[in-house]
C-alpha cells in the first residue's frame, strides 16, 4: 500500500527548482548561497517524503523524469504565493493590520479611485490599489493575487467569490458640440448615418458591450477607429472624425474632453447599461466590503453626478447610478 506523501517542504522544493533551472547541484548551491551537500539532501528528502523519484539518473546532467516534471510546473505558483505570505505578514507586522489588496477597472480607478484611497488613508487600514481589465482582475482574484476586485462583468465559476452589485450606467452617445451648432431635433439615427463609430477595442468587456448593443440598435459603421482607452477615442470626437459611445464614469474618466463634446441618450434596456460588481471571497473583508460600498454610492452621489449634470446637461437623470 503506498504511503500518503507528506507535505511538501519549501526549501527542498528551492532546491528541486534551483538544480532544474541549472542543470547541477553544484550550480543550484551556487545559486542559493549554500552547499552543494545541502542541495543533495534536500532532493533526497524532497524524493523521500513524496515516495517519488524525481530526476533521471542515467542522464548526465540528471534531468528531471515525468513526476520530477510535473513539479517543477506547479512548484513557481507554490513558491510565489509563499513569499506573497511573507511579505503580507511583515505588512502587518509594521502596520497592526493586514493591507487590502484591492483591483479596479480603469474607469474606476481613475474616478472614485481617489476618494476611495483619501478616505481609507484617514482609517487605520492599509490599502493597495491596482487597475487593469475585468478579466485579468478576475484571474487575480481567483489566484488570490487581490483581496477584492471592482470589475463590469461577473464571469467566475466560483462559489466562494461573493458578487456584490455596486451601480450600472447607462451607454450614452458622444459627439462634438461644434458638430450640433445650429442643428435642432439631432438624434442618434440621424448622427449614426452621418458619422463613422469610434469604437474601444474588442478585447475589452466594455468594447464587446457596446458592440452587442450598437448591433442591436441596428448601428453599422465600417470598423476605422479603435481604442484601449478613453482618452484618444474623445479626442478624435471633438475632432469630429466620428461619434462614439461611451459611458458618464468614462467621460468624467477624460473630464479635460467635457467642453468640446456632447451627449445624447440611447433607448434604454439591459444592453444598454454597465454594471459594476464587487467581488471578494466569502466570509473574507466584509466589513470592508461594506465601507468600500456605502463609500462609492456617496462619491457618485455627491460629486460625480453632479459635476456631469453640469457639464453635459443632455445626459439622462438615471445614466449613473
Amino acid at each position: 500500500m503506498r504511503r500518503t506523501p507528506s507535505p511538501i517542504d519549501l526549501r527542498a522544493l528551492q532546491a528541486f527548482v534551483a538544480v532544474c533551472e541549472n542543470g547541477s547541484m553544484t550550480g543550484a548551491a551556487r545559486q542559493l548561497g549554500v552547499s552543494q551537500s545541502a542541495i543533495s539532501q534536500s532532493i533526497a528528502a524532497l524524493e523521500r517524503d513524496q515516495n517519488l523519484t524525481l530526476f533521471d539518473r542515467e542522464s548526465r546532467p540528471p534531468r528531471p523524469n515525468a513526476a520530477g516534471r510535473a513539479l517543477l510546473e506547479l512548484a513557481g505558483p507554490l513558491i510565489e504565493h509563499a513569499q506573497m505570505v511573507g511579505n503580507r505578514i511583515g505588512d502587518a507586522s509594521r502596520t497592526g493590520k493586514m493591507p487590502v489588496r484591492l483591483g479596479c477597472v480603469d474607469s474606476f480607478a481613475a474616478t472614485v479611485g481617489p476618494e476611495l484611497i483619501r478616505a481609507v488613508s484617514n482609517s487605520e487600514r492599509q490599502i493597495s490599489m491596482w487597475s487593469g481589465l475585468t478579466p485579468g482582475l478576475g484571474k487575480q482574484l481567483h489566484d488570490r493575487e487581490l483581496d477584492i476586485a471592482i470589475c463590469t462583468q461577473t464571469t467566475l465559476n466560483d462559489a466562494r467569490i461573493v458578487e456584490v452589485p455596486l451601480f450600472s450606467e447607462a451607454f450614452v452617445v458622444v459627439v462634438a458640440r461644434s458638430h450640433l451648432q445650429g442643428r435642432h431635433e439631432l438624434d442618434w439615427r440621424t448622427l449614426a448615418a452621418e458619422l463613422p463609430l469610434i469604437r474601444y477595442t474588442a478585447r475589452s468587456v466594455i468594447g464587446q458591450q457596446i458592440e452587442r448593443f450598437a448591433l442591436h440598435l441596428g448601428i453599422s459603421s465600417p470598423r476605422r477607429y479603435e481604442f484601449d482607452a478613453t482618452d484618444p477615442l474623445l479626442s478624435l470626437v471633438a475632432a469630429r472624425a466620428g461619434f462614439a459611445i461611451s459611458t458618464p464614469l468614462c467621460l468624467w474618466q477624460a473630464r479635460h474632453y467635457l467642453d468640446e463634446i456632447a451627449v445624447m441618450p440611447l433607448p434604454p434596456g439591459r444592453l444598454g447599461r454597465r454594471d459594476f460588481f464587487l467581488l471578494h471571497r466569502q466570509g473574507e473583508w466584509d466589513p470592508f466590503v461594506q465601507d468600500i460600498v456605502a463609500l462609492t454610492r456617496s462619491v457618485l452621489e455627491k460629486s460625480i453626478q453632479p459635476s456631469l449634470a453640469r457639464a453635459l446637461p443632455g445626459l439622462p437623470d438615471d445614466a449613473l447610478g
